[in-house]
């Protein structure tokens, strides 16, 4: 599983980042970014679906 994340949709509202600090962090300007590459480890499954789940702007994506 891999996350895309759509930064231009992104409207700062760090849902992801509270959810799932392991998997984003945030920039100067209050936006998300992804800090996770390539697959995510199963253990963080979970949080990266909660991740999309709660993105209002459905900036991020899971990819199998």
């Amino acid at each position: 599983m891999k996350i895309n994340y759509n930064r231009e949709l992104c409207q700062g509202h760090n849902r992801c980042y509270m959810l799932a600090p392991e998997l984003f962090d945030v920039d100067d300007e209050g936006y998300a970014v992804l800090t996770a590459t390539g697959e995510i480890p199963p253990e963080l499954h979970d949080k990266a679906r909660l991740c999309v789940d709660n993105c209002p702007e459905y900036a991020i994506e899971l990819v199998d």
